[in-house]
């Protein structure tokens, strides 16, 4: 199975663009692994172009957040209809067995052992100070983070996360994460 595990940083925020959909936000960088070939990546919001032959031939999209955030931002972009991808949300798949939404952050101190390097506010400052060689190092850190994460769940079917100084363990059923399924995909672009 072919996945594409990936992330976006916005050139704006929210608040900038005054409603709370991601689809009016603007994209400053994707990054992204794809699993066939081992390989990370990162694209500018003019370089989307080159990103759309890697989406349109992984099986599914792996995210964290992304059912609600990335991909609808990205769906903005795209010539077809991402929605119809198949996806893989951790935040959702974590909601799922907390009943409650944990952070990627959170989850990778109590899970790895590691935080995440910066945060996405951040990212849009970088932005407006031309610093693009930042905003791709964290985003790549998010996206590193999020396959690990995956990997660990996959392995020990289970996630943690850190509450003050207390490590919260807690299953994670991912018995369907490596199913194909039925790949929905409007392949509209001339590739």
């Amino acid at each position: 199975m072919r996945k594409l595990f990936f992330d976006i940083e916005t050139r704006n925020t929210f608040q900038e663009v005054g409603k709370a959909d991601p689809a009016a936000l603007d994209i400053s960088v994707v990054c992204a692994y794809d699993s066939e070939t081992e390989t990370y990546s990162s694209y500018t919001q003019e370089e989307l172009h080159k990103l759309w032959p890697l989406i349109e031939q992984s099986d599914v999209l792996v995210t964290f957040n992304g059912d609600h955030f990335d991909i609808p931002l990205l769906n903005k972009y795209y010539h077809g209809n991402l929605l119809q991808k198949k996806s893989l949300d951790l935040l959702k798949e974590v909601k799922k067995s907390l009943g409650f939404r944990v952070g990627l952050g959170v989850i990778a101190q109590g899970t790895l052992n590691a935080g995440k390097s910066a945060h996405g506010l951040e990212a849009v400052e970088w932005w407006k100070k031309g610093e693009i060689d930042k905003i791709i190092k964290y985003c790549l850190d998010d996206v590193k983070i999020t396959k690990e994460v995956h990997d660990y769940a996959i392995a020990n079917k289970k996630l943690k996360y850190k509450e003050g100084e207390a490590i919260i363990e807690f299953p994670m059923d991912t018995k369907d994460w490596e199913d194909t399924g039925e790949n929905k995909m409007n392949f509209t672009l001339p590739f």
